[in-house]
């Protein structure tokens, strides 16, 4: 069950809110499924509207250094405006979509490492969002998105952090000001080529686009490098049968021989 809360508005004696997400397990497109109760308080209270959020942890750049922040992802209405005599009793069920590009918190039946996505309730009263605490949810990979993990890992590479980073990718059709970042450590044969690969994915109806940087740390006398490619997988190809392992083997080769930003 969720934690009721009582809304900030109306004080000691106003009305509670109790959110539970019943289905909190989806895919990329998918959606999550609960309810909302309310509970009127001791007097009538006007709601305006009550929304839900999804929402993440971002890193932001702020001066020279780094930081993180909990920023919205998308936001649904539910319901509103309407009043809550004192005393009254509402059960409010919710289906929230889930963006194609909602970050992913697990994949190959485990956590990613640092991931975190979760749903808010905000009821809005006055012209003001009364911002409930993240119920935690989680986002698995849909089967393009899947194949490229798996052969990633069919290689060598090893994944050790995801995070959430503010900006656009060039040249894709990127819904919300941020993405996330996949990072790993190289296959043994890429060592040589590079200190890390990161990886995005930038999904839609039709299809997922796979980004990926190769990143060289410079030495003593040589500049630091990043190279950058793509490819496309559609969700259609991802149902056929095929190893996808030697398709980003000659995708990360092709790009460690040249150096430049796709475009």
């Amino acid at each position: 069950m969720g934690i009721k809360r009582i809304l900030a508005a109306f004080g000691i004696g106003g009305p509670s809110v109790d959110t539970v997400v019943t289905q909190p397990h989806t895919r990329p497109g998918g959606h999550l499924e609960g309810y909302i109760d309310l509970a009127g308080g001791e007097v009538d209270a006007d709601i305006d509207e009550i929304a839900l959020s999804l929402a993440t942890r971002v890193e932001v750049e702020v001066g020279d250094h780094e930081g993180q922040v909990t920023r919205e992802v998308s936001r649904v209405p539910v319901c509103g405006p309407f009043r809550l005599a004192a005393g009254e009793s509402r059960h409010i069920p919710f289906t929230y979509p889930v963006s194609y590009q909602a970050p992913l918190t697990d994949a190959g039946g485990h956590p990613l490492p640092g991931a975190m996505l979760g749903l808010s309730t905000d009821v809005v009263i006055g012209g003001a969002p009364d911002k409930g605490d993240l119920d935690p949810v989680r986002v698995s990979p849909l089967p393009a998105q899947d194949r490229v993990l798996e052969a990633a890992h069919r290689l060598g590479f090893v994944l050790f952090k995801t995070d959430v980073e503010q900006g656009r990718l060039q040249g894709t059709r990127q819904e919300f000001p941020m993405y996330q970042e996949l990072e790993f450590r190289p296959a043994p044969q890429f060592k040589r080529g590079m200190s890390e690969m990161e990886l995005w994915f930038v999904a839609d109806r039709e299809g997922v686009d796979v980004v990926i940087e190769a990143d060289k740390r410079g030495g003593l006398f040589t500049e630091s490098q990043d190279r950058f490619a793509r490819f496309r997988m559609g969700h259609a190809d991802a149902e056929q049968p095929g190893d996808w392992a030697p398709v980003l083997a000659e995708t990360v080769e092709s790009m460690l021989q040249r150096r430049g930003i796709f475009g």
